[in-house]
């Protein structure tokens, strides 16, 4: 499971988006990337459709997550 706390492009707010990880400064939750990429939408699709979130944080939840699964991959 990657632990999202040491990602400083979320934030977890229990009174917003029911205590869901959202993109910081926003009510778009990180799963809401990992959805539309998997159904077949683009980065720059998912950033026209969620203007609040940057491409920088989009870059940077996604670089995050390689890194965690590599440890996790270097883990096992």
């Amino acid at each position: 499971m990657i632990d999202w706390s040491f990602c400083p492009a979320v934030e977890r707010d229990p009174e917003k988006v029911s205590g869901a990880w959202t993109f910081r400064n926003t009510r778009v939750p990180v799963i809401a990337l990992f959805e539309n990429l998997e159904d077949g939408a683009s980065l720059d699709d998912f950033l026209a459709w969620f203007p609040g979130v940057t491409r920088e944080q989009a870059t940077a939840v996604l670089d995050y997550t390689i890194q965690s699964l590599n440890q996790s991959k270097i883990a096992a």
